[in-house]
């Protein structure tokens, strides 16, 4: 017996129980679908993940306070921008007590001599309930920043129309401000925002620039931003308080490691700090990238291992099914036997159908995956994984052939006359 009679016998054999046949194929379809499709989201989350990161630059360094409540002032407001040169505004002297960050903080890093490795300082405030207007429109700005032009280069954010501000505009204060994508839309609709003039929380702003778009990650908007001078976000709308963060930029990618041991000397002797627990915390961007990347890896195989387990079951219920075709055909194969058939054709019939059933299951998991992978899964657009394709796919073939060599062993080795008898 050739191998395209035992394909027909087998094929035979399947459509004669074609509702049997399909709930047994549903189960590798399932399985191999759920494969492909959960680590498809965790490679979609880990891509989003790390482009998150990568938004705020790799070389970059983000220096925040580590406690709430009181602590030392922030200085007033002037000071160049630039890539260097953030002004004096606090005091200069080391304290014992915590201490918020200040301007004083971010001058200090500027220091060539203290911290070669570092390229600019941007000092960051942030005003609370910014809710700008221009006409009838307004629109609630997610984050309101208030930084010097160094920022727009340290954190990624290129500009896409008219520029940014310059160092003579926070020398002066002047009100002028930079869009992201979401707010110049919200705030101008089609119309050109370049010149317009805002009111934001009663105080006018002119727009001097639109980001260029950076795209939304689950249910944060990264363009639902505005940033301006920092001299003029704390006269108007955030006042002379503590700063909320101080951005620093290493000279390259390779030195921002040394730039994050430079930093925290300077700031550990500006702040008294003679332990291991500092009033501040420093993100360095690349480490975060890293270590994302590690434990979304091992998130993404855990999906994966997960999903697996419905392959296996599946694998179980062809066992199942097999087993029951069998005892059903027990007479047909005496028969089969008795006129001559070989053990390796009734053993390669029953392998056949098993393999079959796992061939149509894993094609059609594999088709509703890459169907399930053109929606998003709670704001996070997955990724399709072609080596989990070739994986869910070679595992289901290779689930029908393991899972169904027991039965059709236990067909190939019945004894005719035994066979015959059976009822």
């Amino acid at each position: 017996m050739n191998r395209i009679e035992i394909l027909r016998f087998a094929l035979r054999g399947l459509l004669a129980n074609k509702l049997r046949s399909a709930l047994t194929t549903l189960g590798i379809l399932i399985g191999v679908a759920a494969v492909i499709m959960l680590v498809a989201v965790g490679e979609g989350s880990s891509r989003s993940i790390q482009q998150n990161i990568q938004r705020l630059g790799a070389n970059t360094l983000t220096i925040s306070p580590s406690f709430s409540g009181g602590g030392g002032g922030g200085g007033g407001g002037g000071g160049g921008g630039g890539v260097r040169g953030p002004a004096d505004g606090g005091n200069t002297g080391p304290r014992t007590q915590a201490r918020q960050l200040s301007l004083a903080d971010a001058k200090a890093l500027t220091d060539r001599t203290l911290a070669p490795s570092v390229k600019s300082v941007s000092p960051v405030v942030n005003a609370p309930s910014a809710t700008a207007a221009y006409g009838a429109a307004s629109h609630a700005i997610g984050q309101f920043v208030g930084t010097y032009p160094s920022y727009f280069e340290a954190v990624n954010k290129p500009v896409a129309q008219g520029t940014y501000f310059f160092n003579d505009d926070v020398l002066a204060a002047r009100k002028v401000v930079v869009l992201g994508r979401t707010v110049a839309e919200e705030l101008f609709g089609d119309a050109d925002p370049i010149g317009g003039r805002i009111s934001v929380s009663g105080v006018p702003f002119t727009v001097v620039g639109v980001l260029k778009a950076s795209g939304s990650t689950g249910m944060q908007d990264a363009d639902d931003v505005a940033i301006a001078p920092l001299p003029a976000v704390q006269q108007s709308l955030s006042g002379f308080g503590p700063l909320g963060q101080i951005v620093v930029q290493a000279t390259g990618a390779g030195t921002t490691t040394t730039a994050q041991a430079e930093v925290t000397a300077i700031l550990n002797q500006r702040h008294g700090i003679t332990n291991d627990n500092p009033d501040y915390r420093i993100l360095n961007q690349a480490t975060l990238q890293e270590t994302v990347s590690e434990a979304t890896g091992t998130f993404t195989v855990l999906l994966g291992a997960v999903a697996a387990i419905s392959l296996l079951v599946g694998g179980i219920g062809i066992t199942n099914i097999m087993l029951v075709t069998v005892t059903e055909r027990t007479r047909e194969i005496g028969i089969r036997k008795a006129i001559g058939a070989p053990r390796s054709a009734i053993l390669g019939q029953f392998l056949m159908e098993a393999t079959l059933l796992s061939l149509v299951g894993g094609l059609s998991g594999v088709l509703v995956a890459f169907v399930g992978t053109r929606f998003s899964v709670a704001g996070i657009e997955p990724v399709l994984v072609p080596s989990s394709v070739v994986l869910a796919l070679g595992v289901s073939l290779g689930i029908g052939l393991f899972f169904g060599s027991y039965p059709a062993n236990r067909a190939a080795k019945l004894r005719p006359i035994q066979a015959l008898r059976h009822e």
